[in-house]
């Protein structure tokens, strides 16, 4: 994990948004995508970037992908 990834991670408001989301505990994909007037695929952009940045984890349960804080 860098420094660089973190700050590019954190520097979006939706994903700040996700985080704080991510602090009432785990959470689907599309729970997360309920909470925003964005597209499913721009979500998981976002996820991805944090995922990446190591902020958050997956877990993956039966056709669901729950995300948490890291």
């Amino acid at each position: 994990m860098s420094l660089q990834n973190t700050l590019k991670a954190i520097s979006n408001p939706v994903r700040r948004d996700i985080l704080t989301l991510l602090k009432e505990g785990p959470q689907s994909a599309g729970s997360i995508a309920d909470h925003f007037e964005l597209s499913k695929a721009t979500i998981s952009s976002h996820l991805a970037q944090l995922k990446q940045a190591d902020l958050i984890r997956e877990d993956k349960y039966k056709n669901f992908i729950y995300y948490e804080l890291n």
